[in-house]
């Protein structure tokens, strides 16, 4: 899947190019690059309203500037572009509240994936050696404390569920007593969702806030909302005094708009991005990261935290070395592909890179990656060390036992050749990032 950014991101970059060719910058070619720019923001969803007004701030930017002899034209406009997204996100602070112990309620419609986040913010917090606690505070959906208790369990988090018939009010009070009992120094409350924004679900909003009296009210909103975010935004904020976000599913297929909409029409903070499903998926939301990668900047500080996170050094030493040699065999190859596994989605790892953010989905097969890995999984180490001595009745087993055919498997054996011959000219130097797309066009992967 496409991060919700990528597709906005190479359309700003391309604008962006188009404006570097400018030898000054006039009226007439800033607005017909700002027209280009906000038909980006409104492809990504981006509320109109949102996209006019950036738009605005952009050109009243632009025009009010002086152009220095050192400066080019197309870099000033780009730098004016980012210091106003930078401005647009950072508004509000993206940090919690310092006071302990902290009060965070959670709310949103069904679906937005609210239950989940609270339980991926516990783990977060706990890895920052905070005692979190959880309250399942939805009496209207049994399922949603079974949901919690389950996610509790596996972020190993102590959860408080409602008993049979008890009230709101009473749950909240024994919650209240129960988080003390466990010295908890952050408590947060699953709060009651619905399908859409009601009367019913702003009333029982209200009436549990004003028994939690929380520090932080975040709304989990669905990245994929886009415009239909900014009016789930304003009736939330308009009874809950929202203080922060929690972009939800911001890994999938959304094309990003709710990040602009939510934090313009609220003027609350981006505080976390869910980026995947499995719990760990979850990060502080960092302004200037984001807004490099959408300005073709790349997010190398974020790539050298997944690395460090995710993948033993010592291997990747030892894979440089092997290159270097040009020793690199199969083996070599099936770690390498573990190693970039645990990095997370391919598409999402190229856009950290700078200059390899336009590399599109057509260009990466997943469902190639899948059956590659399922072929190198059918040979014998001995194979994967020596792939030159695979016979044409072992390319039939190989086939067979990885439910491919023997022409995939022959196909592999060529592409890890000519990958072989590529990575080879990586090491010895040129520009890395227009290698490495021709290796991607060309399917070495």
């Amino acid at each position: 899947m496409d991060h919700p950014m990528n597709a906005l991101a190479e359309k700003l970059q391309q604008v962006f190019r188009n404006v570097r060719g400018y030898g000054k910058l006039t009226e007439a070619n800033t607005a017909e690059a700002l027209r280009e720019v906000r038909m980006a923001l409104l492809a990504a969803d981006v509320n109109y309203q949102v996209a006019k007004r950036f738009c605005d701030r952009v050109k009243e930017q632009t025009l009010g500037q002086e152009v220095q002899q050192s400066i080019r034209p197309g870099d000033l406009f780009v730098k004016i572009i980012h210091d106003e997204l930078i401005a647009l996100f950072q508004s509000g602070g993206t940090a919690l509240d310092p006071a302990r112990p902290l009060r965070i309620a959670l709310c949103g419609l069904n679906g937005a994936g609210k239950t989940t986040s609270a339980a991926k913010l516990a783990l977060h917090l706990k890895d920052r050696r905070e005692r979190p606690f959880l309250v399942a505070a939805d009496l209207a959906r049994p399922a949603a404390a079974a949901q919690l208790a389950t996610l509790a369990a596996q972020a190993g988090v102590p959860a408080f569920l409602p008993a049979p018939g008890v009230s709101l009010t009473d749950h909240l009070a024994a919650a209240s007593e129960a988080a003390r009992g466990a010295s908890a120094s952050v408590i947060l409350y699953d709060l009651a969702g619905r399908t859409e924004v009601n009367d019913a679900l702003l009333e029982e909003l209200s009436a549990a806030l004003e028994a939690i009296r929380p520090q932080e009210c975040l709304l989990v909103a669905d990245a994929a909302l886009g415009q239909a975010a900014v009016g789930v935004a304003q009736a939330f904020h308009a009874r809950a005094r929202l203080t922060g976000l929690i972009l939800s599913k911001f890994d999938g297929d959304a094309r990003g708009g709710a990040a602009f909409s939510l934090q313009d029409v609220t003027g609350c903070p981006i505080k976390f991005l869910g980026t995947g499903e499995k719990i760990a998926d979850f990060e502080p939301f960092q302004p200037e990261r984001l807004v490099q990668r959408l300005l073709g900047m790349g997010d190398l500080y974020g790539l050298a935290q997944k690395v460090q996170e995710s993948i033993d050094l010592e291997d990747t030493a030892r894979l440089e070395e092997k290159l270097k040699k040009q020793s690199f065999d199969l083996q070599d190859f099936q770690d390498q592909m573990r190693m970039v596994k645990k990095l997370g989605p391919l598409q999402n790892v190229l856009g950290m890179i700078p200059g390899m953010g336009s590399v599109s989905n057509s260009a990466i097969d997943e469902r190639g990656l899948k059956r590659t890995e399922a072929i190198l999984g059918s040979m014998t180490p001995q194979e994967r060390r020596q792939p030159d001595l695979i016979s044409a009745r072992r390319r039939q087993r190989i086939a067979l036992g990885s439910g491919t055919s023997v022409t995939e498997v022959n196909q592999l054996l060529h592409r890890f050749r000519a990958m072989k011959k590529m990575m080879g000219k990586l090491t010895r130097g040129g520009r890395p990032e227009e290698q490495l797309k021709k290796m991607l066009r060309g399917r070495a992967f």
